[in-house]
């Protein structure tokens, strides 16, 4: 009887920490090869220049090429532009939803380094999906700039040869 409570709590358990369908969805829709075309600042004018994931320039994003792998999580980037570092990088990601009735999403990205194991990274950065569909993605980012909220606005479209 204590064997069968046991595993029946664990099923439970294991049940309650998968993913939605909502999520394997957008899980699915993420699979292929993507382009960031666009990194904006929106409510900011001036010039900005960040770094993105610890790695390089904003410039260096822009035009540059990911693959997402739905069945793993794991995808690649390779940055873009003269005088950027074009050595791809790996990560891991994942998708969790936020709210069913609005469809809001978070989105979470773990930059690998060269012979690193996914399973003992700890570190990513959580970023918002304001956006999906079969060919553009949007994700939002919010960090702080002399103590105030900076939005960082990145834009995909997914590569025609799907």
């Amino acid at each position: 009887m204590k064997k069968t409570v046991l595993l029946l709590l664990v099923a439970i358990v294991a049940v309650s920490c998968g993913t939605t369908k909502i999520e394997r969805q957008a899980e699915r829709t993420f699979k292929g090869d993507w382009t960031l075309t666009s990194i904006t600042y929106p409510n900011n004018s001036g010039f900005v220049d960040v770094t993105l994931f610890q790695d390089a320039s904003s410039k260096c994003f822009t035009n540059s090429s990911w693959n997402f792998v739905s069945n793993n999580n794991q995808g690649s980037y390779m940055q873009s532009g003269s005088g950027c570092d074009t050595a791809m990088r790996e990560f891991v990601w994942s998708v969790q939803e936020i709210n069913q009735t609005t469809g809001l999403y978070n989105f979470t990205l773990k930059v690998l380094k060269e012979g690193e194991n996914a399973r003992k990274v700890d570190t990513g950065y959580r970023l918002k999906l304001a956006s999906l569909s079969e060919n553009n993605m949007t994700w939002e980012q919010t960090v702080s700039y002399e103590g105030k909220p900076f939005l960082i606005r990145m834009e995909f479209i997914k590569s025609i040869n799907q």
